[in-house]
């Protein structure tokens, strides 16, 4: 087992996993999980710059999560940087502040290279040898992968729940022409995702990440957020479209008073409800497997790979 510390720093929140890893059995095996809301990405998609406040945001969790992999002793340190920081102007503010804090400095990955992560971390436990459609909704963009056993195609396209938001939104709840608005640009995006990737192919639709995870705890019906419920379980599609359409006719006081509900999700939920019930109904998904492991075991994985 090597112990290795993965920290997946995306739009919306920044995530850190300390975990004993055997690359040779796919175990993984966690020590300490965390998410923080950072938002990091406030206000790339119109000013094309990371904000001095948000860059301090991300630089405060960073100290935390230093604090934790020296405690628990991490043999190799991985940090992946993804969507917000690909497109900013300044990224390399954003790299000196990380190195300066972690010892390391992030990796800005491609959209491709971002999906073959996620693709590994959600499908590593799964039996068979299904061809799945892996769909990872961040707060910038959403990665669409397909493989079985490996990655067949991915597309990582710009349809974020924090971009979308950000682009379109300006009522609570939104008017019915930003849902609109909202939902061309997701099927364009789907469009495109499609020249390179079979989204209609795949026999299992695996949706991961926070926008997802919060539909089902929705749709579950729980009264507090539980990783182990929500791992591997499957929405049907009118769960998700129920779902979705009780979120769209809620005010930002309503979404937060719902008990799942992560504070730093509340404002940008809606976006991204419904880029998961948009993408079901133009692949004809019956139903989504919802992964709790996702880029950030990925990231864990190839990390502990790499150190043999």
């Amino acid at each position: 087992m090597t112990r290795v510390a993965a920290v997946d720093c995306g739009t919306n929140s920044i995530r850190l996993l300390v975990a004993d890893v055997d690359p040779d059995t796919g175990t993984l095996v966690d020590l300490d999980r965390r998410m923080t809301v950072v938002r990091l990405g406030q206000g790339v998609d119109r000013t094309g710059r990371l904000a001095p406040e948000a860059l301090e945001r991300t630089f405060a969790a960073c100290r935390e999560y230093a604090a934790v992999i020296r405690e628990l002793g991490a043999e190799r340190v991985r940090f992946v940087a993804t969507s917000a920081s690909r497109d900013a102007e300044n990224r390399d503010d954003f790299v000196r502040g990380v190195l300066d804090v972690l010892g390391v400095e992030p990796e800005v990955v491609t959209g491709a290279r971002e999906a073959e992560f996620s693709f590994v971390g959600a499908t590593r436990e799964l039996a068979g040898n299904d061809e799945y459609l892996v769909v990872d909704i961040g707060g910038g963009s959403t990665e669409f992968v397909v493989g079985a056993g490996h990655v067949e195609a991915a597309r990582s396209v710009d349809i974020g729940c924090v971009r979308l938001t950000e682009r379109h939104v300006r009522h609570d709840p939104p008017a019915e022409d930003e849902v609109a608005a909202i939902r061309a640009d997701v099927r364009a995006a789907i469009a495109l995702a499609e020249e390179t990737v079979p989204v209609r192919g795949a026999r299992t639709l695996v949706g991961l990440a926070g926008s997802v995870t919060t539909v089902a705890a929705i749709a579950l019906g729980l009264r507090e957020y539980d990783s182990a419920v929500i791992h591997r379980s499957r929405i049907p599609y009118e769960r998700v479209a129920e779902v979705t359409a009780r979120l769209l006719a809620m005010t930002h006081d309503e979404r937060a008073a719902i008990p799942v509900m992560h504070p730093g999700r509340v404002d940008v939920i809606v976006s991204g409800a419904l880029v998961l019930r948009e993408i079901m109904e133009y692949v004809g998904a019956s139903e989504v497997v919802v992964s709790e492991h996702d880029i950030l075991d990925g990231i864990a994985f190839h990390t502990a790979l790499d150190a043999r």
